[in-house]
């Protein structure tokens, strides 16, 4: 056996999970169908503790008018954020949260937050987060737009203050959590980013540089259908915004003088107005030039999103059952992309390993596991893997031929054979399986103590985690009983 290490890929890639346009889809269901972990898990909530509305949601609140567009409204469309001052950590979003974590993913977690609450009122909000491993934080995106309740509420002088303040409470409360500023981007009129004089000063605090950017949108949404005939979509050319966001990165470290990761934080085609088979060509092209392209500036991007009401997402909503979704032509693009290696997250054969052995989980793109070596003299018919005795309420990812399975605690058997479905042998293969645990309950927690008030340590950003020794391996290449009745 050896130790290995999980490290960051070529490019990370986050997946949008649940938004004003559509609601959160189980971990384990993304996972069958992508057959890997992505570096996060985006969520999107909104923030208004002081209205007189909170906590109802935005879309529920009865204004006595029909909405003229999407974001008409006292507030922003998504689900509220139940903890900071009501203090639900159990409800929405924590309870994604933690599935996302014990599934070997980090949380990136999209905050549309009243730009008028004070400092004191944003200290919940950071302890809220502490125990959550190395969170992403999106506050108040698209600032420099004009769609948004909270640019209703304060003007752009105030909402770039504002973001300078949630950095200071989270750096100072929660210093687990990465703060993301998702605003202007480059123009190419002026060489220049939008409103970057006002956002300079929080480009200059925030911890990783963002923009959103489609290669098509249908922003009348839900509201109207996008036609010839309307005006409320449009579709640009992919290189030009590529290129686009590259100067975004490249001005940046101009004008504040340093380099930070810049992350796309959400990306897609809209088949509202491409239809389904040009958003995936649009899509592909744009994975692809970021492939060939040898400056290697950017850090993430997140698709937007994994089931969508609209025509934004590898699955649409099924509009009989929204448990139920309809895969796009993208899917089956997007999941050839990114088993890619330039997408696929580095693990790194380390020393020999004895065990039992204490495991760090620092998050999807730093940590340590262990590999053991399986022999198939062909394709086989059972690869199970049964974890036995105290291996049984474990919490383990398990990463085979780039493939990646989960044993949730409490369950005995993990049967692998899907991946021999895909990828059937043409003969006789060595090949690694992985072990990683993630924290049992996706949540980090100081040996002793409160994880919302413990102080500051490395409990915040690693958590341990004892193997006391291997699983059983099953490998077997004939059936149990075969008996044919019919002509070879």
């Amino acid at each position: 056996m050896n130790k290995v290490l999980l490290k960051k890929p070529g490019c990370a890639l986050d997946m949008g999970d649940g938004s004003e346009r559509g609601l959160y889809v189980s971990q384990d269901y993304i996972l069958q169908k992508m057959r890997k972990i992505h570096r996060g898990i985006s969520l999107m909530y909104t923030y208004y503790p002081n209205d007189k509305e909170w906590p109802t949601r935005a879309c529920k609140i009865d204004a006595g008018d029909e909405p003229k567009g999407a974001w008409d409204s006292p507030y922003e469309n998504y689900f509220p954020y139940r903890g900071g001052k009501e203090g639900l950590r159990d409800d929405e979003p924590f309870k994604f949260m933690k599935e996302i974590r014990q599934r070997g993913q980090d949380v990136v977690l999209t905050l549309t937050i009243d730009p008028t609450l004070t400092e004191e009122e944003l200290i919940p909000v950071a302890k809220d987060l502490r125990p959550y491993g190395r969170i992403l934080l999106r506050v108040n995106h698209e600032c420099t737009g004009t769609w948004f309740c909270f640019n209703r509420r304060a003007s752009y002088e105030e909402l770039a203050a504002f973001f300078v303040r949630v950095c200071k409470v989270m750096h100072q409360y929660a210093p687990n959590v990465k703060v993301i500023l998702c605003a202007g981007m480059w123009q190419p009129e002026t060489g220049k980013l939008e409103m970057e004089d006002i956002f300079l000063e929080a480009h200059k605090v925030a911890d990783i540089w963002s923009g959103d950017q489609y290669l098509s949108l249908h922003w009348g949404w839900p509201v109207d259908v996008a036609t010839k005939k309307t005006h409320n979509y449009a579709c640009y050319d992919v290189d030009a915004v590529y290129d686009k966001a590259k100067n975004t990165y490249l001005r940046l470290k101009e004008i504040t003088g340093q380099d930070k990761p810049m992350v796309l934080s959400e990306l897609n085609g809209d088949g509202d107005v491409t239809g389904a088979f040009e958003q995936s060509n649009m899509m592909k092209h744009f994975m692809e030039r970021l492939q060939k392209d040898p400056d290697k500036w950017l850090s993430a991007f997140t698709l937007y999103q994994f089931r969508d009401d609209g025509r934004l997402g590898l699955e649409v909503t099924d509009p009989n059952n929204s448990d139920v979704g309809i895969e796009q032509p993208m899917m089956a693009m997007y999941k050839e992309e990114i088993h890619k290696p330039f997408y696929t997250h580095e693990i790194e054969t380390a020393e020999k390993i004895k065990l039992p052995a204490k495991l760090r989980w620092g998050g999807s793109e730093d940590a340590e596991g262990v590999e053991t070596d399986c022999h198939f003299n062909k394709t086989p018919t059972y690869f199970e893997v049964y974890f036995e005795n105290e291996l049984k309420d474990m919490n383990i990812m398990m990463e085979f031929g780039g493939y990646w399975f989960y044993k949730a605690p409490g369950v005995k058997c993990i049967d692998l054979m899907s991946y021999f479905f895909e990828n059937p042998l043409s003969g006789a293969a060595d090949m690694k399986l992985r072990f990683f645990c993630p924290p049992k309950d996706g949540m980090n927690k100081p040996e002793n103590g409160d994880p919302y008030n413990s102080p500051d340590g490395d409990w915040m950003t690693n958590s341990y985690t004892v193997l006391p020794k291997l699983p059983t391996i099953r490998i077997e290449e004939e059936p149990v009983s075969l008996f044919k009745h019919y002509d070879d």
